[in-house]
């Protein structure tokens, strides 16, 4: 209970007449609003503020208010000048819901990351959201987790909200997704996987760029034993990564057969170095598909003692804020996340301010390259660096597959 109401019957007559005064007899009739009200203080004198009471404050049309809150670059300056003045003066929200109906345009664009504790999503989701503040749009921003029930509900809500469009950068694709999205013929981003069809922009990673890097340089550091810990074969980026290693290492008569199974987390990199070490003829080199299994190694070629670069070189994939910061500080293969999230904003955003669609797939790309740091040196020769020393325990629970 409202504690204006609690007392005496003193008391409940005075809040009452001091409700009807300020608010009207027909407040007293629902209670449920009266004490809402009270609790919540008077309404502000602006609350039914709207533009035909800003045209007239600004001395202007009310079709030059719409044009000039919704943006058009046709308006007058002078005259835009003056209807934000008085928006600002009266501070006055427009209704954006309103607005989408009139425009046809939401200005809120999706963003779909597959998981956003992943240290690889941050920036991008941060470099997303700072353009399309820049660029007068709201991002309504979804994790789907791996989950086709999180993530179809999540479609849905996009849909209801009207968005402009979408970026999926899942580095993986389903198909109920993209089913559910092009019926509303929304502008959709991919990675690497968007289907050729109209409304679809496609990113493409040139993978193969940086991982010829990677392997160039490691051979120039003698090493032939070079082994590759994939991510889950389930996604098109992670095959994708496995390829471009494979023909790198064949362009210079190396043989790439040193290929293991990971799930792109720091327990799968834990887990393969395991696995390498118990090979008869071990690597010398461990290149990751990504960094979160690259600082995995580190980690279990600490628990066993093996030295980072001396004994054992790594070289991982991303190029996350993280990298620069492990001991040592990981060589690794960048691929921007900050180039990432500029290039899927500005490719929806030129597919939204066309005047008619494209009927055509839209295609950008984005080239990786090595960033060298000091987990790499000259290969031991003749050494088995990863063999486990004795006492070292043997195996490790196999962790559940993620994602990325």
């Amino acid at each position: 209970m409202c504690p204006h109401v609690r007392g005496s019957p003193h008391s409940r007559a005075r809040f009452r007449l001091q409700t009807e005064r300020y608010l009207g007899k027909r407040f007293l009739k629902d209670p449920v609003r009266a004490v809402l009200t009270c609790s919540f203080g008077r309404r502000p004198s602006n609350a039914h503020m709207d533009i035909r009471e800003i045209a007239r404050r600004a001395r202007v049309s009310t079709a030059t208010v719409s044009r000039a809150i919704n943006r058009v670059p046709t308006v007058d300056p002078q005259l835009a000048k003056r209807v934000w003045k008085v928006v600002d003066e009266l501070g006055y929200y427009p209704n954006t819901q309103a607005r989408a109906l009139v425009s046809g345009r939401s200005r809120i664009f999706g963003l779909i990351v597959s998981e956003i504790t992943n240290p690889f999503f941050p920036e991008i989701v941060q470099t997303f959201e700072t353009l399309a503040v820049e660029n007068n749009y709201e991002i309504l921003l979804t994790s789907t987790v791996h989950d086709p029930k999180r993530m179809e509900s999540s479609v849905r809500r996009m849909i209801e909200r009207r968005v402009d469009g979408v970026a999926i950068l899942t580095f993986g694709m389903e198909d109920s997704l993209l089913e559910h999205l092009r019926f509303r013929k929304v502008p959709l981003v991919f990675i690497d996987v968007g289907p050729d069809a109209q409304g679809i922009i496609n990113i493409r990673i040139n993978y193969q760029n940086g991982l010829r890097q990677a392997v160039q340089h490691l051979a120039a550091l003698r090493h032939t034993r070079i082994a590759f810990i994939t991510g889950p074969l389930h996604l098109k980026s992670a095959l994708a990564r496995r390829e471009a290693f494979k023909t790198a290492m064949e362009e210079i008569g190396l043989c790439p057969e040193l290929i293991v199974v990971g799930n792109h987390q720091m327990e799968g990199g834990m887990r393969s170095l395991l696995e390498l070490s118990g090979l008869s003829d071990p690597p010398t080199a461990v290149m990751c598909s990504n960094d979160m299994t690259a600082i995995g190694v580190l980690r279990e070629a600490y628990e066993r003692s093996i030295k980072i670069p001396g004994d054992l070189s790594v070289v991982g994939f991303d190029d996350i804020r993280l990298a620069e910061f492990t001991i040592p500080p990981l060589t690794t293969i960048q691929m921007s996340q900050k180039a990432l999230a500029k290039i899927a904003f500005q490719a929806l955003l030129n597919e939204v301010e066309r005047e008619s669609p494209t009927r055509e797939r839209s295609e950008y790309e984005l080239n990786t390259s090595l960033v060298l740091r000091r987990s790499t040196a000259m290969a031991q020769v003749g050494m088995s660096p990863t063999r486990p020393p004795r006492g070292t325990r043997a195996s490790r629970p196999t962790p559940v597959s993620a994602s990325r």
